[in-house]
């Protein structure tokens, strides 16, 4: 059989051909998943994800979040990236501060406040870093957005996990989110790869056994506590409870069973019916669950309504008591610190009922005017009128109390970094979880909300707690500075 010879230049051609195929066949895949990548991220560090694309993730302040964060990431980035750049003379170690920073109407979160909490925790970061609490190692203050309601929690904690291990040393998670479900899960798994964790709003009594986790706001316990000893005092001695049922809201159960336990005693104090109750849960329902209250409200005849619920939930209250049928017959409503999370226009909203609104509040400004004994003048000075932040956030009203918290959790976590430091000792998550444990007498937290030491479960001390009035233009006014047990803490 004779034998088939090609001519040099087909076996070239041929040969090329091969050799693109295979090329193509590596290359048109990588491409793709290339192009793919690309159009799932958002920034450095933050992916989009979910039905709705949401940017989720880890960032330094070179993504923003949000459009009304920007200043605030600004800021945060240019102190980031100095304080890498003197990494070679001055050691830093990462704190992230963790919550909800794309927002929907599934949040109890306003922008407003979240907006307010970043910049309190720029203020920590700035004052440990090159402030009037200058201390080492330095701190590089990462943003962790864990999505709307939370949704997208694993994927940042698994980053802010992978940021631990990296040239960034993240040791603390700070801000952590509001009282939910995914909250606590979060919480734990962080907790497990050993972060220290510092909560700064976050007030349902049940968190609590987590290693490492410590909280600057008083526990809905305490808040009911305050809430109870300030009526007693005001003469009122009957009150209805009304509480919102949905599974997953910790902070309405616990605050609406601490109150119910608290409130009645020997002494004529007394609810004058069952808790009245709505789920929240279930969307097509709860708002006409609202509507229904009042009627019962009049014939029950309470001195004071306790509403256990959220701030978005509480103005729908509020409506609905406003057109109550009982029109002769006035009605005060006692709630808790979630009332912080509404924006200015929900407020003014809420005191359009005509309703008196008093609610036990996280922190307010005005706490150090009103009891300069019991709050650290150097950090309350940044938050009055011509301080610190309003020099770098002008026009931004900070009345809610939120950036107060954040930069308290944040300066917490700075505390315990400086102290780990200590005699050489070496700045890991553990040994700053282990530094809560020794925040007592001198070593307290000199806070801009109070003064702060931690209990065993890492709750605060008799942590001082602002009873607030939502007055007829939908501002927060300052009516006393209470305790759960007297007196507050004061500088040692």
């Amino acid at each position: 059989m004779p034998r088939l010879e090609w001519p040099l230049h087909i076996v070239r051609r041929v040969a090329i051909g091969v050799v693109l195929v295979a090329v193509l066949a590596v290359a048109i895949p990588l491409t793709v998943h290339w192009i793919g990548e690309m159009r799932a991220r958002c920034g450095d560090g933050v992916v989009k994800s979910g039905g709705d694309d949401e940017c989720v993730g880890v960032s330094d302040g070179s993504y923003p979040f949000a459009g009304h964060l920007e200043a605030v990431e600004k800021k945060i980035k240019a102190e980031n990236d100095r304080v890498v750049g003197n990494a070679d003379k001055e050691p830093y170690v990462s704190v992230a501060y963790m919550t909800s920073f794309t927002l929907t109407d599934d949040d109890s979160n306003s922008e407003e406040s979240v907006r307010h909490e970043l910049e309190g925790a720029y203020l920590a970061q700035y004052r440990h870093n090159r402030g009037d609490l200058s201390s080492s190692p330095k701190i590089k203050l990462l943003i962790a957005n864990v999505g709307s309601n939370a949704a997208h929690w694993q994927h940042t904690v698994d980053e802010l996990i992978d940021v631990k291990d990296s040239d960034d040393k993240l040791v603390a998670v700070a801000g952590l989110g509001p009282s939910t479900e995914r909250t606590l899960a979060a919480l734990n798994r962080l907790s497990d790869h050993g972060l220290a964790l510092v909560a700064s709003t976050m007030t349902a009594t049940n968190i609590k056994g987590i290693k490492g986790f410590v909280r600057v706001s008083p526990t809905n316990v305490n808040e009911a506590y305050a809430a109870s000893n300030y009526l007693k005092r005001h003469k009122v001695r009957t009150a209805v409870v009304v509480q919102d049922d949905a599974k997953s809201n910790y902070y309405a159960k616990t605050l609406g069973d601490a109150f119910t336990e608290v409130f009645q005693d020997s002494k004529g104090h007394r609810l004058v019916a069952d808790r009245m109750t709505y789920d929240s849960s279930v969307r097509s329902a709860w708002e006409n669950e609202l509507r229904y209250m009042p009627g019962q409200l009049c014939d029950q005849k309470p001195q004071v309504v306790y509403f256990a619920g959220r701030g978005k939930h509480l103005t729908r209250f509020l409506d609905s008591i406003a057109n109550r049928p009982c029109q002769e017959r006035k009605f005060t409503v006692m709630t808790g610190d979630d009332t912080s999370n509404l924006t200015a226009k929900q407020l003014a909203h809420a005191a359009d009922s005509g309703v008196r609104v008093l609610y036990t509040g996280l922190a307010h400004p005005d706490m150090w005017q009103k009891d300069p004994l019991h709050v650290a003048g150097p950090s309350a000075r940044h938050f009055q009128p011509g301080g610190s932040l309003d020099k770098w956030f002008p026009n931004d009203p900070r009345y809610d109390g939120q950036a107060i918290m954040a930069h308290d959790a944040v300066l917490t976590a700075a505390h315990g970094i400086q102290m780990a430091a200590g005699w050489q000792g070496e700045v890991t998550g553990d040994a700053v979880g282990r530094m809560f444990h020794q925040m007592d007498g001198h070593q307290q937290v000199a806070g801009a909300s109070g003064f702060i030491a931690f209990e065993s479960e890492g709750n605060p001390r008799n942590k001082a707690v602002p009873i607030l009035h939502l007055n007829s233009e939908g501002r927060s006014e300052l009516v006393e500075v209470s305790a759960p047990r007297g007196e507050p803490p004061r500088k040692q």
